[in-house]
């Protein structure tokens, strides 16, 4: 595998998991300041935004969507390394469910 593969592997775990991280915490804050519960709030907010993560960290559907064209004209590395991008993403954000489930002490489905 390239090097560079590697590098966005790992940038799409991270981004996917500080999207949902960020967004559950700044959105929970919006909500403490409306009086409603932060927590109860951060819950909800990252089951929301879990798709939403994984598409900013894949770099938007289309990007996806023309690599997956390009590898079905005879690149199928092309295709391998698009799902092992969406599956990094997804790892990312099923960790950082699951660190929100631990500090808000909540079920996050």
């Amino acid at each position: 595998m390239e090097e560079r593969f590697i590098a966005s592997f790992i940038h799409c775990y991270f981004i996917a998991f500080g999207v949902l991280i960020g967004g559950a915490i700044i959105g929970s804050i919006g909500s403490f300041a409306t009086g409603e519960a932060p927590f109860s709030a951060m819950g909800q907010i990252a089951k929301r935004l879990r798709v939403w993560a994984i598409v900013a960290a894949i770099g938007g559907t289309f990007d996806a969507i023309a690599n997956f064209e390009k590898g079905l004209d005879g690149q199928a590395i092309d295709v391998f390394k698009q799902i092992l991008l969406i599956l990094s993403a997804m790892g990312g954000v099923k960790t950082a469910i699951i660190l929100i489930s631990w500090f808000i002490q909540e079920d996050v489905t």
